[in-house]
């Protein structure tokens, strides 16, 4: 049964876009061509397109299938890391002297690879606050070719509205980059809401069990696919098949993980909000929230993630982080397991000192699929009740 015949509901294309049974023996799980090079039925006479493992591989087209059609788009592309990707998509859309707006919350990762390699090419870069569209109008220049958003961000969970900022991108010429990783396709989909590319860590929550590292690129434009296909084969940064194996077989639970991950984040984010030690609550799905109206209009639920700001300033937070138990101390996200960091001393050091550098007393969760009565009770007793 081709893809294009599959029902259109998300929970059937995330198992079967992409997953083919395979022709010699039936497996209903697609193999791992562990392979670099293919034999070729005379000179240029490739099967079915496969002549070397850069340019393509049977698990990592699978992948891409699948990755395609979760967010609605044409051409998916995967690659060894989400920086890898956002590299690839920068030097597609981008040459020397052309202007990027990003927002003033942003993957600290994000923000090096403009600040220190992008900028170092030539391509100049102003920030703005994306959840408000005039902001975003002022900063365009002549030369702006592209405006990059994350909708929720990293690590403040600012929201956006992708229809309105599309529509700002639109009257400018230039194209709207939406980072989805926070919310994935199933929770928000922006090429239906007017984005051209929509961008991933494949290593978070598609993958989703923290074992390994990837990147991808998904457009709606067939002829921008096209061109990023190009990039990525001379740039070479793929996906391997294993790690496309890994992502493919954690998209078939990306909906049931993200329920589960919404619903408990929920929890918590409520506790928080009444414990003494908390002086603020970052989550969307919070009617105080103010991007909540905005998230509630483009997102199915709010998500896992969570952050939040305590009392007695960065020693504090650093210290409910050292004496969570449960909520294990690390960097990443979007596993089923519960993380917990401190996003001044690790994922956004290298945003310290710039528009984006984040509060030192702000503490960021990403909330698992365990029990949330453990995940609450793990949290009282490391902000020490």
């Amino acid at each position: 049964m081709s893809d294009r015949h599959i029902s259109q509901h998300f929970e059937t294309l995330a198992i079967h876009a992409g997953n083919t049974a395979d022709p010699l023996t039936g497996a209903v799980v697609p193999p791992i061509y562990q392979v670099s090079t293919y034999k070729q039925d005379g000179v240029g006479g490739l099967r079915g397109g496969y002549e070397y493992s850069r340019s393509a591989n049977p698990t990592r087209t699978a992948l891409e299938e699948n990755l395609a059609a979760l967010e609605g788009g044409r051409r998916g592309l995967a690659f060894a890391s989400g920086l890898a990707a956002e590299d690839c998509l920068l030097r597609t859309l981008l040459s020397p002297g052309d202007h990027v707006v990003i927002p003033n919350d942003a993957y600290g990762g994000t923000f090096r690879l403009f600040a220190k390699v992008v900028a170092r090419w030539g391509v100049e870069w102003s920030v703005a606050d994306t959840s408000d569209p005039a902001a975003v109008r002022a900063a365009i220049t002549p030369k702006t070719k592209a405006v990059w958003v994350e909708t929720p961000s990293n690590p403040l969970l600012g929201i956006t509205d992708i229809a309105a900022v599309a529509q700002v991108a639109r009257d400018a010429g230039a194209k709207l980059v939406v980072d989805n990783t926070f919310a994935t396709p199933y929770l928000q989909q922006p090429l239906a809401l007017g984005a051209d590319v929509v961008v991933h860590s494949l290593t978070k929550y598609m993958g989703g069990h923290s074992d390994v590292v990837g990147g991808a690129l998904v457009t709606g434009d067939e002829a921008l696919g096209e061109e990023l296909a190009y990039h990525q084969n001379a740039m070479g940064a793929v996906a391997g098949p294993f790690d496309s194996w890994l992502v493919l077989r954690g998209t078939k639970t990306l909906s049931v993980r993200m329920d589960r991950h919404s619903e408990n984040a929920t929890k918590v984010a409520d506790m928080l909000t009444r414990h003494a030690r908390v002086t603020k609550v970052l989550y969307p799905g919070l009617e105080d929230h103010p991007g909540h109206e905005v998230a509630a209009k483009q997102m199915r639920a709010f998500g896992g993630m969570v952050s939040f700001r305590v009392e007695g300033g960065e020693e504090a937070a650093v210290e409910v982080c050292n004496r969570a138990k449960v909520f294990t101390l690390g960097e990443s996200l979007g596993g089923v397991e519960s993380l917990i960091e401190h996003p001044g001393r690790m994922t956004h050091a290298s945003v310290a000192g710039s528009a984006l550098e984040v509060p030192a007393d702000l503490v960021r969760l990403s909330v698992g699929i365990e029990n949330v009565d453990d995940l609450l009770e793990d949290l009282q007793q490391a902000l020490g009740r």
